[in-house]
């Protein structure tokens, strides 16, 4: 493997379609303000870096990236690229991974509008993620011990698993189909709209409406704190520990809650029936 150690680079493609090459130490910037650092490079190891200028990794198979520092000036670093590792880097540019598969972050701090759009395969395990539109689009998602935050994430995503993860956010997984969520809370407003097959196992959910013309929405020995409104025209299932501050107009299934404030059932009611059962009333 040819190794590159402590340069400079600011040229146009200044690595272009490397391949097996170690890169360490290195910094991407200056005023030849070049784009496309490793363009269509292959099988890269890229090893404390910083990176300064844009669109460093499109069209690339197989990078690892260790200890990096993605300035918001390198923006749009990770298009159209396979087999990429991301471990304790620290990202700051806008729309980073888009049309990418099989990428893996580990423990990396990441801060990125429009992060993950139109992804497969992607794997998150610890670090921190904040963006809008989170994951837009993409299938094939684990998440792991990360905290996100930030506006209409998960929308359009599908096969998810997520686990023991923080999440504040607001029209998170909207038109989101197959997800998992385990052991994780899940903060914010009007969650889980139009999903189909969501499911939430021992989780904290909180904030209005949440999980309102959901399909085949499943909630296991989760608590519901400050959810009002919740389940209109849902088909759903669920077994909630404490109260639901109310339930309106679901459209089928069972919901069964230690106590709910306020059962509504107006004229707006589809024709269609769901079981609520309020367990200390039934004590």
């Amino acid at each position: 493997m040819k190794k590159i150690i402590n340069q400079t680079y600011d040229e146009e493609r200044a690595l272009y379609a490397s391949d097996g090459v170690l890169c360490e130490n290195c910094t991407f910037a200056g005023p030849a303000d070049g784009e496309s650092a490793f363009k269509e490079s292959r099988n890269i190891e890229v090893r404390r870096c910083d990176f300064q200028l844009r669109y460093p990794f499109w069209h690339d198979n197989g990078a690892s990236i260790e200890d990096c520092t993605f300035a918001a000036a390198s923006r749009a670093p990770f298009w159209y690229s396979n087999q990429v590792s991301m471990k304790n880097c620290r990202l700051e540019s806008v729309k980073a991974f888009r049309e990418c598969s099989g990428v893996i972050l580990e423990n990396c701090n990441i801060s990125s509008e429009e992060f993950g759009w139109r992804c497969r395969d992607i794997e998150m395990r610890g670090g921190s993620l904040t963006s809008s539109y989170f994951l837009f689009l993409s299938e094939g998602i684990r998440m792991e011990n990360t905290h996100f935050s930030g506006k209409y994430s998960f929308q359009y995503v599908r096969n998810v698993e997520i686990r023991n993860c923080v999440l504040d956010t607001k029209d998170a997984f909207w038109h989101a189909e197959n997800v998992t969520v385990y052991d994780s809370v899940v903060r914010g407003e009007y969650l889980g709209w139009y999903s189909k097959n969501l499911r939430l196992v021992r989780c904290q959910i909180s904030g209005t409406q949440p999980l309102c013309y959901a399909e085949n929405l499943v909630l296991e020995d989760c608590t519901m704190d400050g959810c009002d409104l919740s389940f209109e025209y849902a088909s759903v299932y669920a077994d909630v520990k404490g109260e639901i501050l109310s339930v309106k107009n679901p459209a089928s299934g069972e919901i069964t809650a230690d106590r709910i404030g306020e059962i509504i059932l107006d004229e707006h009611r589809r024709d269609t029936e769901c079981i609520i059962t309020e367990r200390e009333k039934n004590a």
